[in-house]
């Protein structure tokens, strides 16, 4: 099998996260490109995300800004790279819209988000991969906590579409 595939983690570099919840897949996927839903759930509470724009589209904006509870303020740009409605979603902080280079943001390394959607029982199999360029960055993205916050996102969002 191709090394280079998202759906084949490099446990060196990458990081992955997965569950099964009771929702199908189109409403994990609406809660995930409708930006007043994702803004609902995107951020592990205490901290919120109080700004978000969607452009659907290879190469369009996904723009967030979380805000800490001491009120500072992450901005985080990227774009998406591909886009497979109600099964596959992959954006980059990598580059800005229109495929252009992004330099690295000042909270956290860049990486490529790989979110799949599949449907199992009643419900769907989440599964989001974090590809890094490096161990190091691994490592950091590894040590904001990446298990307990996707995982506490992904409990917003169950409550946000419910």
């Amino acid at each position: 099998m191709d090394r280079t595939s998202p759906s084949l983690p490099d446990p060196r570099l990458d990081l992955v996260f997965e569950r099964v919840v009771d929702l199908l897949p189109a409403r994990i996927w609406q809660a995930w490109t409708t930006p007043e839903i994702l803004q609902r759930w995107f951020t592990p509470a205490p901290w919120r995300t109080v700004g978000c724009e969607i452009d659907l589209r290879p190469g369009g904006i996904f723009r967030t800004v979380m805000k800490s509870p001491e009120g500072e303020e992450f901005p985080m740009v990227g774009c998406y790279l591909e886009i497979i409605k109600n099964e596959k979603l992959v954006w980059t902080n990598a580059l800005a819209p229109g495929f252009r280079p992004a330099s690295p943001g000042p909270h956290g390394p860049c990486m490529t988000a790989v979110i799949t959607l599949e449907p199992e029982g009643k419900g769907t199999r989440y599964r989001a991969i974090a590809l890094h360029k490096s161990e190091a960055d691994q490592e950091a993205h590894e040590a904001m906590h990446f298990q307990e916050g996707w995982g506490k996102a992904l409990d917003q969002l169950v409550a946000a579409v419910r």
